[in-house]
């Protein structure tokens, strides 16, 4: 009994420390920025992409200009060809932010670096592109 009282602090410090680095619990981020933010970004950037997360058909009644389309449910595990630079900025929509959130999050789990989501289309003031 006197064994175990004397261990136990040893133990319990082991069983601490090494629960302290398990793999696979840094946590995965990206910005969530206003559509106004997202706005003057497209002004002051260069070396950016709009993402539109929505569906085909949701993208083809309209989108912000310039946006590329590549569905949130589309987005995985896998490489995505349209987005081969993991530190360039990628600004993410879709419809009124929902799927956008979700398509972040799995983008920086994805290793881009650089993901800020912005929201939804329903709130975007500028042009449309059909």
């Amino acid at each position: 009994m006197r064994k175990i009282k004397r261990l136990l602090p040893f133990i319990l410090s082991i069983m601490l420390l090494s629960s302290c680095g398990t793999p696979g619990t840094s946590k995965v981020t990206y910005r969530q920025i206003s559509m106004d933010e997202a706005v003057k970004m497209m002004k002051d950037e260069k070396n950016y992409i709009i993402l539109d997360v929505r569906r085909p058909d949701e993208y083809a009644e309209g989108h912000i200009p310039g946006a590329i389309n590549v569905p949130n449910e589309e987005i995985g595990t896998t490489e995505i060809a349209e987005l081969p630079d993991k530190s360039q900025l990628i600004l993410v929509y879709c419809r009124s932010g929902k799927r956008s959130k979700e398509a972040a999050k799995k983008l920086a789990k994805l290793g881009y670096t650089n993901v800020a989501e912005f929201g939804g289309i329903l709130d975007y003031k500028g042009d449309i592109e059909k």
